[in-house]
């Protein structure tokens, strides 16, 4: 007869191993001299990319995210669509997390419409693969991400692509 405990010890072992095995190999245990995006990064992307939305005559709604996707700023453009707010964050999750641009399922073919709603109903509506996510990357690295809804696919992508830049151009990157 099994003991009633032989599962959990299993469990124990199972999540013990990995830092057991990190120390024998000597493996650094955390991750020094690492990237982030701050909310001051985050407010200048907003900035930027609010001042392009308004050059192009959208009324956006604009999202910023670290780089797990979390936000760090947004704002809706008055008149923006409301719907469109929750649309700009799946937008910059989906990129930050990701880590590419979003845009249509299957990549570089036509957008598959069935496999765009389960993958949104899958996720709880967190992730998309609408056009419009543009992750930030600084040094090789993606920091966050910025999503943006409310004109069509390359619109928004063009209103996240020049808030990046600002933030590139102010770090002095290219």
């Amino acid at each position: 007869m099994r003991s009633p405990l032989s599962p959990l010890v299993l469990v124990g072992l199972i999540a013990v191993a990995p830092t057991l095995i990190a120390q024998e190999k000597k493996l650094p245990l955390v991750t020094r001299d690492r990237i982030q995006l701050n909310l001051a990064g985050a407010e200048a992307v907003l900035k930027a990319a609010k001042e392009k939305a308004e050059s192009l005559g959208l009324k956006d709604n604009i999202a910023v995210v670290d780089d797990g996707g979390h936000l760090l700023a947004f704002a809706r453009m008055d008149g923006a669509r409301p719907a469109s707010g929750a649309t700009a964050q799946a937008k910059a999750v989906s990129a930050a997390t990701f880590r590419q641009e979003t845009g249509p399922l299957p990549v570089k073919g036509e957008p598959d419409t069935l496999l765009s709603l389960a993958i949104q109903a899958a996720s709880g509506g967190k992730v998309t693969p609408l056009k419009g996510g543009i992750p930030i990357v600084i040094d090789g690295q993606v920091v966050g991400a910025v999503g943006v809804g409310g004109g069509t696919g390359d619109q928004d992508a063009e209103v996240a692509k020049a808030g990046v830049q600002a933030l590139l151009d102010a770090l002095g990157k290219k």
